[in-house]
């Protein structure tokens, strides 16, 4: 039987859904939108794993009006979910790389729309003013905030080789500056970063495990199409994780992690158009399966060795 503190089901980590459920006492769904913003990083050939379209590739269609992208998914979801609530995702690229009457402007036309009871917004640790946190810290007073953090490693030296152009500082500051504001915290790491190994991608995890953080997003790194990280591959091949590598990685960082910190994604969701490796991703369920069937196998728990 599983005595897990923070689940309801076969789960031994702390999933998004059970979060959600027992906050909002109801079915959530995050609503992915494309705002049109663009990233600082671009001018300097962006994170090497970015394709042109930046981050968030199911964000949404940025020629349609935001309220439409909302619609169309909302629309979607009613047809088996009647009575369930939303949250808005500003998904791709930085979302906060604006004015901040422009930010004002996108936020809260979807915090007007019925059923909405909170925003996630995706962005750099580089790229929040302090005049937009003012405004973060009002608005979460409004709605339940997230923001979330592309970390992607601990390791400066990976940072530098993924050309993320910011260092753990800058990061480690903005979440302090976040927190300060009782703003929710989510972070985005990868594994499978080139020159990284395990002991690397569990650091990350034990750097994490000390701050004030509320959330992760775990990513097993994609080589796509039209990126600078598919030259490097196809110019240098490097070792890409197999599904089993994975999975094993996963359960280790898991392990390591607080039992309240919640797990907002497990393993990629990369275009099948655009995916060169690792193919297995694709096959999202089976990672996500393998997890829990080797997680009960040995016993173990998110949070058992934090």
């Amino acid at each position: 039987m599983n005595t897990f503190l923070y689940s309801d089901n076969n789960k031994r980590y702390h999933t998004l859904d059970y979060f959600y459920k027992h906050k909002f006492n109801s079915k959530v769904f995050k609503v992915s939108l494309n705002a049109g913003f663009s990233c600082p990083n671009l001018d300097s050939g962006g994170c090497i794993y970015c394709s042109r379209t930046g981050s968030g590739e199911f964000g949404g269609n940025k020629n349609d009006d935001l309220v439409k992208q909302f619609k169309m998914v909302k629309e979607k979801m009613l047809q088996k979910w009647p009575k369930a609530l939303y949250i808005g995702y500003f998904q791709a690229r930085t979302n906060t790389y604006a004015p901040l009457e422009v930010l004002k402007e996108k936020y809260e036309k979807i915090l007007m729309l019925d059923d909405v009871v909170g925003l996630n917004i995706a962005t750099r640790a580089d790229c929040i003013s302090n005049e937009c946190l003012d405004y973060l810290a009002d608005l979460n007073k409004r709605t339940f905030l997230t923001i979330e953090l592309g970390l992607q490693s601990a390791n400066d030296d990976t940072a530098k080789r993924i050309n993320r152009h910011h260092d753990l500082k800058t990061f480690e500051e903005m979440v302090l500056n976040l927190r300060k504001r009782n703003i929710n915290v989510v972070v985005h790491i990868i594994n499978g970063l080139p020159g990284e190994d395990i002991n690397d991608m569990l650091n990350t995890v034990r750097y994490l495990n000390k701050l004030d953080i509320q959330g992760i997003k775990i990513h097993m790194l994609s080589i796509l199409k039209d990126t600078p990280l598919e030259k490097i591959y196809k110019e240098k091949p490097f070792h890409v994780l197999s599904r089993e590598e994975y999975v094993n990685i996963v359960i280790k960082q898991l392990e390591l992690l607080r039992p309240e910190i919640v797990i907002h994604r497990i393993t990629g969701d990369p275009p099948k158009d655009m995916i060169i490796e690792p193919l297995w991703l694709l096959k999202k369920f089976c990672v996500l399966n393998e997890i829990d069937k080797e997680m009960k196998k040995r016993d173990t728990y998110q949070g058992i060795y934090a």
